[in-house]
């Protein structure tokens, strides 16, 4: 099968370049005719995505003819520089045609099985969720089980129409494609390269309805975190609820369901948010257990381990967006109603006993230390999110990356817990504070924390930090590798950490 090269021009090292604009003409900003020796690329439809694709094969210097069912309609819709016609004759001199098309109209190009005999048709198409679940073969097996003497080559389906037209600087980068025959799935990745995307070799096109399902699936990876977040946030908030408003009702007839909006969730959030960040870091002290315990590095961890282990980002974040919130909720108090109402009954009380200064040392202390270690461990957990961007994170190299995600991520962990400490003071050691017998909030949550402290500081010992060094280097205690840690202490230093 002969083929033309698929690569219009030699691509530049960014692969973030915006949409060619020099060869724009008129005002209705439309693209000129390409060269005439211009790798020349068919399109199949009409629709928003095939538009937009026009746009950028030509922006990437390619020729583009577009075949539709009725071409005079449709033309206007197109940028000057694509040829628009029949489909019969849009599909004559080009290899490689794209089909942007619904699965449902397949079969109206039947008619056009033996001028597509040999060419590479690259199916851009999506189906829906019922769709996905309906059918048991993806639409580029369906298609390629229409065109059997055609090479289809499943691509850019995850890619929007947005992105196509305002270039990969403004969305996903990643192009997955799929085939069975190397070579057109080679010309299709230069094509992909060319429009300034990055290819993703997917493999054969079996894996096409992997492929598909991407598109159908809504963050795939924040599903858990977020039903912990959200399970987490339920109980704090009843937790609370019984405390603060349930038992001084029942118990002095005092109402204060006002306190729902704003002040119950305002003590919830720092709950969350504390309890997210210590299971950011719990998964590493059980993984560093069971790697002293095994004597080695090489035994998989068990799945539920694993799968906690790639969900300490999004729980990360997810622990800093509750801070935050937390943060702007605690900020807002002074302008609630309830508070300045409390205030002023707190002047008339002070009148009333006759007292003109009111000053207590030692809550002035533990508010001020409070509010200081507070906002140094949002600081940091701020620092954590920024460098969790993949912008930020290809900035740095491993050993940054890990100082930060993991050294930051403690201390914030350590700046958290004394926060909270500040915040309960001697409470825990009160019986007012045990309302139907339930201890305060924060006593629970610094139970995970502590446990996280209390490993790390464990593992630095000398008797466990060596033996752990040892292992993350290849040590097997049982194994046939014999190692010996170096005396050189900064060499030691150098070993992985979970």
């Amino acid at each position: 099968m002969s083929q033309q090269p698929a690569v219009a021009t030699p691509m530049s090292g960014e692969m973030d370049k915006p949409l060619i604009s020099r060869r724009l003409v008129d005002s209705d900003g439309s693209l000129a005719e390409a060269p005439s020796d211009a790798p020349k690329v068919g399109i199949l439809g009409s629709g928003d995505f095939a538009r937009s694709l026009v746009t950028r094969l030509l922006g990437s210097g390619f020729s583009v003819v577009v075949g539709s069912r009725n071409p005079k309609r449709t033309a206007g819709l197109f940028p000057s520089g694509a040829q628009v016609t029949f489909q019969a004759e849009a599909v004559d001199s080009p290899d490689v045609i794209f089909v942007a098309m619904f699965r449902e109209h397949y079969s109206s190009l039947c008619g056009l099985s033996d001028q597509l005999a040999g060419k590479i048709l690259v199916d851009v198409s999506n189906p829906t969720e019922q769709e996905h679940f309906r059918h048991h073969e993806s639409n580029a097996e369906y298609l390629a089980s229409l065109f059997p003497t055609c090479t289809v080559v499943k691509a850019f389906n995850v890619i929007s129409a947005w992105t196509l037209q305002s270039g990969p600087r403004d969305g996903n980068r990643q192009v997955p494609i799929c085939s069975d025959h190397p070579e057109a799935k080679r010309a299709v990745s230069e094509m992909v390269q060319a429009m300034g995307f990055m290819p993703v070799d997917m493999g054969s096109l079996v894996s096409a309805r992997e492929v598909e399902a991407m598109p159908l699936r809504l963050l795939p990876g924040w599903k858990v975190p977020a039903l912990l977040a959200l399970g987490l946030f339920a109980f704090f908030y009843v937790y609370n609820f019984i405390r603060d408003v349930l038992q001084p009702y029942v118990r002095d007839g005092k109402s204060k369901f006002y306190k729902l909006p704003v002040s119950v969730v305002n003590t919830t959030l720092p709950c969350v948010a504390y309890v997210l960040l210590s299971l950011v870091y719990l998964p590493g002290v059980l993984a560093a257990a069971l790697q002293l315990r095994r004597g080695t590095k090489y035994r998989r961890f068990p799945d539920w381990l694993d799968h906690w282990l790639q969900h300490r980002k999004q729980i990360g974040l997810l622990s800093f967006f509750c801070a935050a919130l937390h943060a702007l909720y605690s900020f807002c108090l002074p302008l609630s109603r309830v508070n300045r109402y409390e205030v002023v009954n707190l002047a008339i009380k002070q009148v009333l006993a006759n007292k003109s200064h009111l000053w207590i040392e030692e809550e002035v202390w533990r508010m001020e230390i409070y509010l200081s270690l507070g906002v140094l461990a949002l600081g940091t957990l701020s620092l954590l999110a920024i460098t969790s961007l993949p912008s930020i994170a290809n900035s740095l190299n491993w050993k940054e990356f890990s100082f930060v995600q993991s050294t930051l991520g403690f201390i914030a962990l350590v700046l958290s817990t004394l926060h909270t400490l500040t915040y309960g003071w001697t409470r825990a050691f009160e019986d007012s504070h045990y309302k139907f017998y339930l201890p305060p909030t924060f006593t629970l949550t610094l139970l995970v924390p502590c446990v996280v402290i209390l490993a790390k500081g464990l593992f630095l010992l000398p008797c466990f930090s060596r033996r752990l060094s040892r292992i993350r280097r290849g040590w097997e205690k049982d194994g046939g590798v014999k190692f010996t840690l170096p005396t050189d202490h900064a060499l030691a230093q150098k070993t992985s950490h979970v």
